[in-house]
């Protein structure tokens, strides 16, 4: 199911999104209402529907952190000709760098080389550290779009800074649950034309072990985001393209760059 936070006339709703319909439901979350799926499965076709065309979509969840993992698909080490990683590679996105779809994306006056990086998003939906991860964990999905200043990673030799600014974290448009995140297409495209093309199929380490791995280390929040690793095919970012990231059953995450 493909959940939706969503705004009309300064209200924020939580909604079912089908084709272009939203069924508004009565939660106060994405994960509150994700957490009485099996209620929502039965109730929602009989709920108040909106137009997706008329309404702005917000970010679908409000992270305390955003993890990352670096070279994470065979195909983008095959790319830039290293071995395959051991174990997880991780950094960090700060909250404040989160911006929902169809927001722009800033160019920094700081970096000549902006980046975009089409990533598979998990979704935390109840609280996961080493004490409980060997249950089932309790996540969904979404898309991120892991903007980066390639020049300042370069320069600064750690990810900090390029990673960091407002507006370098676009999520969403919508959580989704039931589907297989191993066998998905992922692809980005900059005003239209095709950059990265390649299959969830090619990760190394699949979101699971992910977050086994990272919640080994951190603790794990409702709301917090991972960041998969993004596929071959990088390239830069002008001011005024439009970026989009599409993951095959999820949607379509779509920002213009200012």
């Amino acid at each position: 199911m493909k959940y939706i936070n969503y705004i009309i006339d300064t209200r924020e709703f939580v909604g079912i999104l089908d084709g272009n319909v939203i069924y508004r439901l009565n939660y106060p979350s994405i994960i509150d209402a994700i957490k009485d799926e099996v209620n929502v499965k039965n109730t929602y076709r009989n709920c108040h529907q909106d137009n997706l065309n008329e309404v702005i979509v917000s970010v679908p969840v409000n992270p305390t952190k955003v993890v990352c993992v670096g070279l994470n698909y065979k195909d983008h080490a095959d790319e830039l000709e290293m071995n395959l990683p051991s174990e997880p590679l991780l950094f960090m996105k700060p909250s404040s760098s989160v911006i929902a779809t169809d927001e722009n994306i800033i160019y920094p006056e700081d970096t000549q080389k902006l980046d975009f990086e089409a990533e598979l998003g998990i979704v935390i939906l109840s609280e996961i550290n080493r004490e409980n991860n060997d249950c089932d964990l309790d996540i969904a999905y979404t898309i991120i779009n892991d903007v980066t200043a390639r020049d300042l990673q370069e320069k600064d030799g750690q990810w900090t800074r390029a990673k960091s600014f407002d507006t370098f974290c676009p999520v969403g448009p919508v959580v989704v649950t039931e589907i297989d995140p191993s066998n998905q297409r992922i692809f980005s495209k900059v005003n239209d034309e095709i950059k990265q093309d390649s299959n969830t199929k090619n990760m190394i380490f699949s979101p699971k072990e992910l977050v086994k791995y990272i919640s080994n280390i951190m603790t794990l929040y409702p709301g917090d985001l991972i960041a998969t690793g993004t596929p071959p095919g990088i390239d830069h970012l002008n001011k005024g393209d439009s970026v989009l990231i599409g993951v095959e059953e999820i949607g379509i995450l779509k920002n213009i760059v200012k």
